[in-house]
């Protein structure tokens, strides 16, 4: 037997409903925010995520699924959506559209890490981009477009954290004050911050170890050396945040694991789905575009990890809507009356509503059982008195009303009780 690879999980048929319901729900917010979908490819050329997340991230250092394919080229799985979308974005011109150009993706991505309770190698994401304003109230509404999402999904047990991490010329000036503190512990650090300390030792705040986070809690907070632009900035996303109603704290040690954020950063955070407490995380990337070839264009994202989500539901008892089942189930008595449910229900399917038939063999007592456990909506038995008379009974099965139904009126009853 060849068993799945470690990392990844079935989503079986008793399951799936409760992924196209986060997902219907995440089209749903996207649409009321004016966001168009983007669908980019499953693989990319390595360099772009070399230079889009950043040769000094875990990502890049340790998670990626890298190969050589046959031409000879350096391909990668995408661990993350931004890269791609900032691929496209430059490629095919969207820059030439009105902007703000918005955008937004669901799509499965891979990292290479130890698996754990919402953490898989291959997972998804539900992400949202908006490329061109670099107005404050552009980080707002994405903000308020994640809080949207988990409210509408009933997910009420989390906190938005949010901090700036300014642009470069904040940065030139606070890597030198971090490189100042961390100097005299640079030897008690692990070895992958020992190799953040010259490249990026903004990194250094974003590293898991025990070792490393009691280190940097003391460490100088780069909110105390941002700009006065940058500054001014952040004011007026808190602003604006306060406009929407949503409630936020400002959280210093917030940097995000990855290299092109600029600016506004932010988590949603819980703490009912263990270590793994950062449900959703995004912000601002004015320098990605730029980065990898284009025109300077001010860009603001996040993306939330749907595996995250159906493990805090659960944990939290949050419901979803019950999996509907079929809206009539023909079942037959005999191979005639058989052959009819066969045709009423392609009919009925014809018509825009979802029907099903016995192709096991059942016996009538059976074939009601299995309506039952399928949840038909209503069962329409068919035999040999039916088939003379042309009429049959569709008994609705969750309170036992029965209709008398000619056989021409079938597909139009159904229809219009899936249109009530």
């Amino acid at each position: 037997m060849i068993n799945i690879p470690k990392g990844t999980k079935d989503v079986l048929p008793q399951d799936s409903y409760k992924w196209q319901y986060i997902e219907s729900v995440a089209r749903k917010v996207a649409k009321d925010y004016n966001l168009k979908e983007i669908r980019t490819p499953v693989f990319e050329h390595t360099e772009l995520f070399q230079r889009g997340v950043g040769d000094t991230t875990d990502i890049v250092n340790k998670e990626m699924y890298t190969f050589k394919d046959k031409g000879d080229r350096s391909i990668t799985l995408k661990p993350e959506g931004t890269a791609g979308v900032a691929r496209s974005f430059i490629e095919n011109g969207l820059s030439n559209s009105p902007l703000p150009v918005k955008m937004y993706y669901v799509i499965p991505a891979f990292r290479y890490e130890r698996p754990q309770a919402g953490r898989l190698r291959e997972f998804h994401q539900f992400g949202i981009e908006v490329y061109g304003s670099a107005s404050p109230d552009t980080d707002a509404e994405v903000i308020s477009a994640a809080a949207l999402f988990l409210d509408r999904l009933g997910i009420k047990n989390v906190r938005l954290n949010i901090n700036s991490i300014g642009c470069k010329e904040c940065r030139t000036r606070y890597n030198a004050q971090l490189r100042a503190y961390l100097l005299p512990h640079l030897d008690e650090m692990c070895e992958t911050c020992r190799s953040r300390f010259d490249k990026n030792p903004l990194r250094i705040l974003d590293c898991k170890e025990e070792k490393c986070k009691a280190i940097t809690l003391d460490a100088p907070r780069i909110v105390d050396f941002l700009c006065d632009e940058c500054a001014e900035h952040f004011k007026k996303v808190q602003e604006y945040l306060g406009c929407a109603g949503i409630e936020y704290s400002v959280d210093p040690n917030i940097v995000r694991g990855l290299d092109y954020y600029t600016r506004t950063v932010f988590e949603f955070v819980s703490g009912d789905i263990g270590a793994q407490s950062t449900v959703c995380g995004g912000g601002r990337y004015d320098g990605l575009i730029e980065e990898l070839g284009g025109n300077y264009t001010p860009a603001v994202g996040f993306a939330v990890g749907l595996e995250r989500l159906l493990l805090l539901m659960e944990n939290t008892g949050v419901g979803f809507p019950e999996d509907e089942g079929p809206d009539v189930f023909f079942a037959g008595m005999d191979d005639d009356s058989r052959k009819a449910a066969f045709s009423f229900a392609q009919k009925v399917r014809e018509s825009g509503c979802s029907a099903e038939c016995d192709h096991m063999g059942r016996s009538v007592k059976a074939q009601f059982k299995y309506a039952d456990k399928i949840h038909a909506k209503y069962v329409v038995t068919l035999g040999g008195s039916e088939l003379e008379s042309g009429a049959c009974r569709a008994k609705r099965m969750s309170d036992g009303s029965v209709y008398e139904l000619k056989f021409e009126d079938i597909p139009e009853f159904f229809k219009k009780l899936k249109e009530q």
